[in-house]
């Protein structure tokens, strides 16, 4: 008897590591030479060290509407969102008439201008004189690119459009095959791909005009219009552009207790978020979260913001 108490006690021990190993948690990101993606490397480094029971890994995505559909698939846990694409998803409306998807909001890192880019050398010297210019709205799949093509319809803009990753697109525009493109800044200032663009030729970035900027705040509550300083890079000029929030949204069926532990690590760093990226660096995530934020917080990130005393807008509260 005492040997088979030994054996089971013996096999107990034995089972009990692999009873405790920890949950893989899937982060879908955006192309890999994205400023953006770098930080979301950062976000799984913060859970991985401090959030006991996961283990978090990073995949590189086509963004936003891309880790959507693989979250409705169950490819991926969560996934970077812009709070206008998740809104448009939760409503089931834009790409996703009709197919309404289950997402919460888990935090908001930074708004996201939406800056047009172009060689100064393409003779583009407004929105306007795009017509006929081969140019890039955005990564394929992305967030960038359907708002982009909204953008362009409101404002009754066209361009010859050319898709492709940023990785591509970049060769394009360096080697003169594609005159331009959009890309989300880094904050206030230009990002990664775009400076690696301008170390080899000239750019300029194409503002909207006032009766632009007009037009889209009356016919699209869903973006912003923000103004960029001068400083977005060296030589560029203050101007005008659309911008959204970027954020991490997950499906409603996670586990609460895991979504509230997610966001007080995230909320809880003071340096890995901001030396992952230069702009967040003094950035109060909380408040850019309900201040940006367009859909209902995930249960347990909304548990996190009650226990902060903040003053939570009615949309971001469930029903």
């Amino acid at each position: 008897m005492k040997h088979t108490l030994a054996a089971l006690l013996g096999a107990t021990l034995l089972a009990s590591p692999l009873a405790a190993q920890d949950k893989d948690l899937l982060i879908g990101s955006t192309s890999a030479s994205s400023s953006h993606y770098g930080y979301f490397v950062a976000v799984g480094q913060l859970i991985n060290e401090n959030v006991e029971g996961l283990k978090a890994s990073v995949v590189e995505t086509g963004a936003t509407l891309d880790n959507i559909r693989r979250m409705a698939r169950g490819q991926i846990d969560l996934g970077l969102v812009t709070t206008n694409a998740v809104q448009h998803a939760v409503a089931g409306t834009n790409a996703f008439e009709g197919n309404p998807q289950d997402l919460r909001l888990l935090w908001v890192y930074t708004n996201a201008p939406q800056n047009v880019i172009v060689r100064a050398d393409a003779g583009v010297d407004s929105l306007y004189d795009l017509a006929d210019t081969r140019f890039n709205p955005g990564i394929k799949g992305g967030s960038t690119e359907a708002t982009t093509e909204a953008v362009f319809k409101a404002l009754g803009l066209v361009a010859d459009y050319v898709r492709g990753s940023t990785t591509d697109i970049v060769g394009a525009i360096k080697d003169n095959r594609v005159a331009g493109y959009v890309k989300s800044g880094s904050g206030l200032k230009l990002d990664g791909s775009t400076m690696d663009i301008a170390v080899a030729t000239d750019i300029k970035v194409l503002g909207l005009s006032p009766e632009q900027a007009d037009k889209l705040r009356a016919e699209m509550p869903d973006i912003s219009v923000v103004d960029i300083p001068l400083g977005a890079a060296e030589g560029i000029p203050a101007y005008s552009t659309w911008a959204f929030g970027v954020g991490v949204a997950a499906p409603s069926s996670m586990d609460e207790d895991t979504a509230y532990q997610i966001v007080a690590a995230i909320m809880a760093d003071d340096s890995a978020q901001a030396n992952a990226m230069a702009s967040l660096k003094g950035a109060d995530l909380a408040q850019m979260t309900l201040d940006y934020g367009t859909v209902q917080l995930h249960p347990g990130a909304l548990r996190w913001f009650e226990e902060q005393g903040m003053e939570i807008p009615a949309k971001l509260k469930a029903d």
